[in-house]
């Protein structure tokens, strides 16, 4: 087994709250352990280009609360293909890198599976808003995007009251529902719109005569940006109910701004967990938290096993109606 005396951290894919946090763990277990840390600037493009820079204290002094990324994050081309896999393993190689942590997505976790199949050590952190990565129960981000968007809404809902409006209010969320569902809960929404079912206009003006029938101050749809966008939903509930909607797009404001205490302290155990089970060997793993618990699962099981959403939470939207 190859030595850890030198490991890299990067981040890709879209940034989360709680990823500098992360890395900011991987490097400080690092120095616990007396190895180097290195960051890999803008993702695989980054790797591939030799991009690195060392991770000491001073490098990820005052970090943790910071929202984003300081390692930033690009999407490469390059790396998917087999002469740009093949390069980055000699940059790394070149610089005397042993392994390579992964904070992202499932699509980031594709590259790790690349480069582990090619013999190079890597391991993954979850961190997406999305929470869809099977696997663990919170992805880093998801819990702060939530938050983000409950304190729009809660502002959006001030307006509706006082207009007695309907209001459509498109989240992200392209092939998961997750974090619409967890906003519509929070906000006490009359409905969620989410990828993984379908969607009946028909049953959804149905509900919303319900609610201008219990004379309700304020109805509110959250949708996922996946499903359509909130300019088209808007359309619909004109064709189908003569509901004029006021629509709100939330966007990338949901990304950014400081991670919750919460997700702090995930992303701290979860950047320790790796570096740790890094050194000792584990290879092609996702870190992930089950039950409160840290575990490792392999690295293909995030795309290759679907995560579901939450049944009870899907109950509650009906329930609070």
């Amino acid at each position: 087994m190859n030595k850890m005396n030198r490991i890299a951290v990067l981040t890709s894919g879209g940034d989360s709250p709680g990823m500098n946090a992360a890395l900011r763990a991987v490097a400080r277990t690092c120095m616990f352990n007396d190895k180097e840390c290195i960051g890999v600037m803008r993702g695989y493009e980054g790797l591939i280009d030799g991009d690195f820079i060392p991770l000491d204290h001073q490098a990820v002094g005052g970090i943790i609360h910071k929202g984003g990324t300081i390692l930033r994050t690009a999407r490469s081309e390059r790396f998917r293909t087999p002469e740009g896999r093949e390069e980055a393993i000699a940059r790394m190689k070149d610089a005397g890198i042993d392994g390579l942590v992964v904070i992202g997505g499932d699509g980031s976790f594709h590259g790790a599976k690349a480069l582990h199949d090619l013999g190079f050590p890597t391991i993954g952190i979850p961190g997406t808003i999305d929470n869809d990565i099977t696997g663990t129960d919170e992805t880093i981000g998801f819990d702060t995007a939530v938050n983000t968007a409950l304190e729009a809404i809660m502002k959006l809902r001030d307006t509706a009251s006082s207009h007695q409006r309907l209001f459509v209010v498109e989240v992200m969320g392209r092939n998961a529902g997750f974090l619409a569902l967890e906003v519509a809960v929070a906000t006490g929404a009359e409905y969620a719109v989410v990828p993984e079912l379908p969607l009946s206009i028909g049953n959804l003006v149905k509900i919303l005569k319900n609610s201008y029938s219990l004379h309700k101050t304020h109805t509110l749809i959250v949708l996922a940006e996946g499903v359509m966008s909130a300019a088209e939903m808007r359309e619909q509930l004109a064709d189908a109910g003569g509901y004029d909607a006021r629509v709100t797009v939330l966007g990338y404001i949901q990304r950014g701004g400081h991670p919750t205490s919460f997700y702090v302290v995930l992303a701290n155990m979860m950047g320790a967990f790796a570096a740790d089970n890094l050194k000792i060997g584990n290879s092609g793993m996702i870190v992930g938290n089950i039950n409160h618990k840290l575990v490792l699962s392999p690295l293909e099981r995030a795309w290759s096993e679907h995560k579901s959403l939450s049944p009870e939470m899907l109950s509650l939207i009906n329930k609070m109606n």
